[in-house]
């Protein structure tokens, strides 16, 4: 295996190979990597995330997979990487993490099948998709700012090439804390299938990322926690949560929300309404559960 990360090397992004504890630059130049400044190791022109995926999430919602996987898309100015902050905005209080494996495209993939999908993948990363449940009563459907909201997708440390995902563990640790532990074989779908399923109808290219799920767990963090999500063979990603600075502008669009759905979804899962239609919040739909609301 062969790990490539993007750092700033003397204020330049570069692309760097890790070398033991020190990043390596084509040019020969080197840092510790306890020093480097991390980007997220690639740049994609979309970032596609699949909704439920590992078993333990399944039955935490208490609901169950459909037939065929459902997706929904974050916008690249989400992307983070390694170390960086990840921002609540002000006026919002229920972010969650979601410790993910990434997927990354590393040639044009179009219509191929999944024994075929390895040969496009370039290699994987550790990612957190992080949701933003405050929006869930007007963008439950797109998740636009639920999930695509600014800092909202940290990818990294780095991209392993040639890696195994059969049987690997997944962890996401707060503050020290394991609150988060699965393992890839809980996958319905893997990763094969998901880029196979994804290039169908949508031109895969050099450098997307496709996120594949998060076990259960996903809970609210708060200003000044310290989110790790480690993965087996691809290492361990850190970032800090911090408060925004900026409220939410009051004078367009829908404001942040906490009805039943916001608070319950964000706290596990398990709330009252689910499976039974019934107006969830003010604006909100009626509803009743289906695993395309869930991610």
């Amino acid at each position: 295996m062969t790990e490539y990360r993007r750092i700033l090397l003397d204020g330049y992004p570069c692309l760097t190979i890790r070398d033991g504890d020190l990043l390596r630059a084509d040019d020969g130049r080197t840092v510790a990597i306890d020093e480097a400044v991390h980007l997220a190791p690639i740049e994609p022109s979309k970032i596609i995330c699949i909704h439920l995926n590992y078993r333990s999430r399944v039955d935490e919602f208490m609901t169950k997979l459909p037939p065929a996987p459902t997706y929904f898309h974050k916008p690249v100015t989400a992307l983070t990487g390694h170390k960086s902050n990840v921002v609540r905005p002000a006026g919002c209080e229920w972010l969650n993490y979601e410790g993910e494996i990434a997927i990354v495209i590393g040639k044009t993939c179009r219509n191929v099948s999944p024994d075929e999908a390895g040969d496009y993948i370039a290699g994987y990363s550790v990612a957190n998709d992080y949701g933003l449940h405050d929006f869930r009563d007007t963008d439950a459907g797109s998740m636009l700012r639920v999930k695509g909201s600014d800092t909202l997708c940290p990818v990294g440390p780095g991209l392993v090439t040639d890696w195994d995902f059969h049987n690997k563990s997944i962890k996401t640790i707060v503050n020290g804390e394991v609150k988060q532990d699965g393992n890839t074989n809980e996958m319905q779908w893997d990763m094969h299938y998901i880029v196979a399923d994804i290039a169908r109808t949508i031109t895969l290219v050099p450098g997307d990322i496709l996120l594949s799920g998060t076990p259960a767990n996903s809970r609210t963090v708060y200003p000044g926690d310290v989110v790790t999500v480690e993965v087996e063979g691809l290492g361990a990603m850190t970032n800090t949560i911090v408060a925004g600075p900026t409220p939410i502008r009051d004078d367009v669009g829908a404001q942040p929300s906490n009805s039943e759905e916001v608070h319950s979804t964000a706290q596990g899962g398990d709330w009252e309404f689910r499976g039974i239609r019934a107006p969830l919040g003010p604006g909100a739909k009626h509803y009743e559960s289906t695993v395309d609301e869930e991610e």
